[in-house]
C-alpha cells in the first residue's frame, strides 16, 4: 500500500510595525512552520490503510523582513551586536526545524517499507498457496485431457471407419442410382415412343372405326339403294312393259318402240313441248323437265335426226324456237352428254351463257340460255 506522504506547510505572518529607528531597537517578528507530529507518524506505522489528518507543531522563525531589517541596521551600523545574535539564534532554528523534518521523513519511509515487506510476504504466501492449487488442478485437467483424448481418439478411429464403409456404401448407392437412372432414360425413352405408337394406331383405330361405320352406314344405303332399285327397277320394267306394250281388254299385249305421246324415229323417241307462252322454259328448266322423264334434251348425231328435228319444230320463226341439248362452254359448243359437234350446223360464235334452238326452215340460232322456248327431249327406243 502506498503510504502518504505528509508535507510540511510554512505559514507567514506579517505584523504591522513602525518605521525603523535608528537609536531604537527593534524587535524580531517569527513566522510559524508546521511540521508532522510523533503521533501522526505512529500512526501512519499502525494503520496503514486508515488516512489521519496530520497534526503540526508551531515553530516561530524570523521573518524576511525582520532579516532584512536586521540587515539594514548592521549595514547602517546600528545595534551591530544584538542583530548579530538574533540571526544566529534564527539560524540555529531553521536547522533545528530542518532537522526535525529529515528525521520525521526518515521514519515514514522505514514504516513504509515495513508495510511493504509486511504485504510483500503476505502475497508471496498467498501466490505460493494459488500456485500449488493451480499445479494440483492443472494436473487434474492434464488427467481428464488426457483420459478425454485418448477415448476421443477411440471415438475418431470408430468414426473414420464407419465413414469409409459408408463412403464405399454411397459410392455404391451412387453407381446403382447411375445405373438405374440411365434404365429409368431408356424406359422413359422407350415408353414415350410407344405412347406415340399408341396414340397413332388409336388414330388410326378410330379412322379405321369412323371409315368402318362410314363404310357400314354406305354399305346399308347402297344396299337400301340396291333394294329400292331392284324395287324400281321391276317397277319400272312393269312400267315399261304397261307403256311400250299395252294390252287393250280382252286382247292380246302388242309391244311398240316409242310409248304413248312420243315420236319415234331411228332408234329413239323424241317428245315435242310446245306450251303456250306461260308455260314455255329457260334452257335449264327445260333439260330438269326432260329428265323428269327420264330423258335429256335432244342431241342431234347426223342429217337425218337433224332434219326430223327441223320438220318438228312447229310453229317456230325468228328467236321463238325449241331448246336442244348444245350450249356454249369455254368459248366453245357443247352437247349435254360431253361431245363436240362434227358438222357446221351453226355459224354463230360460242359465247358463254349462249344456247341453241331450232326454228323450222331456218336451221339453228344461238340466244341466250336464260329467254323462253318450247324445248324437244330424246331417248332411247325399245327394241322390239
Amino acid at each position: 500500500m502506498a503510504e502518504e506522504v505528509n508535507y510540511a506547510s510554512v505559514v507567514f505572518k506579517k505584523k504591522k510595525h513602525s518605521p525603523p529607528k535608528a537609536k531604537e531597537e527593534e524587535e524580531p517578528v517569527y513566522n510559524e512552520v508546521r511540521v508532522p507530529s510523533k503521533r501522526t507518524e505512529d500512526t501512519a506505522d499502525t494503520n496503514a490503510k486508515e488516512e489521519e489528518e496530520p497534526v503540526y507543531h508551531e515553530v516561530t522563525v524570523p521573518s524576511k523582513r525582520t532579516e532584512d531589517t536586521a540587515d539594514t541596521n548592521v549595514s547602517a551600523g546600528l545595534l551591530p551586536d544584538k542583530s548579530t545574535d538574533s540571526r544566529g539564534r534564527c539560524y540555529q532554528q531553521v536547522a533545528c526545524c530542518l532537522g526535525i523534518l529529515c528525521v520525521i521523513l526518515l521514519l515514514g519511509f522505514i514504516s513504509v517499507c515495513v508495510c511493504i515487506a509486511t504485504i510483500s510476504n503476505q502475497s508471496e504466501k498467498e501466490l505460493k498457496e494459488n500456485q500449488t492449487a493451480l499445479l494440483a488442478l492443472n494436473h487434474n485437467l492434464t488427467q481428464d485431457f488426457k483420459s478425454n483424448i485418448t477415448k476421443l481418439s477411440a471415438e475418431n478411429q470408430n468414426l473414420i471407419s464407419q465413414n469409409t464403409k459408408l463412403s464405399a456404401e454411397n459410392q455404391n448407392l451412387i453407381s446403382q442410382n447411375t445405373k438405374l437412372s440411365a434404365e429409368n432414360q431408356n424406359l422413359t425413352s422407350q415408353n414415350a415412343k410407344l405412347t406415340a405408337e399408341n396414340q397413332n394406331l388409336t388414330s388410326q383405330n378410330t379412322k379405321l372405326s369412323a371409315e368402318n361405320q362410314n363404310l357400314t352406314s354406305q354399305n346399308q344405303q347402297l344396299e337400301t339403294q340396291r333394294r329400292m332399285e331392284n324395287e324400281l327397277n321391276v317397277s319400272r320394267a312393269q312400267w315399261s312393259i304397261d307403256t311400250f306394250c299395252p294390252k287393250p281388254k280382252n286382247q292380246n299385249r302388242t309391244c311398240k318402240a316409242c310409248q304413248d305421246g312420243w315420236l319415234h324415229s331411228q332408234s329413239s323417241c323424241y317428245v315435242i313441248h310446245n306450251p303456250d307462252v306461260s308455260g314455255q322454259k329457260t334452257w335449264e328448266e327445260a333439260r330438269e323437265n326432260c329428265r323428269g322423264k327420264s330423258s335429256d334434251l335432244a342431241v342431234i348425231v347426223d342429217e337425218t335426226e337433224k332434219t326430223f328435228i327441223s320438220k318438228n319444230s312447229w310453229g317456230s320463226s325468228g328467236t321463238k324456237g325449241y331448246w336442244i341439248g348444245l350450249r356454249a362452254e369455254d368459248e366453245k359448243w357443247k352437247w349435254v352428254n360431253g361431245n363436240v359437234p362434227e358438222y357446221s350446223w351453226i355459224q354463230q360464235p360460242a359465247t358463254n351463257s349462249q344456247c341453241v334452238i331450232s326454228v323450222q326452215k331456218e336451221g339453228w340460232k344461238s340466244v341466250s340460255c336464260g329467254a323462253r322456248n318450247f324445248w324437244i327431249c330424246k331417248k332411247k327406243a325399245l327394241s322390239v
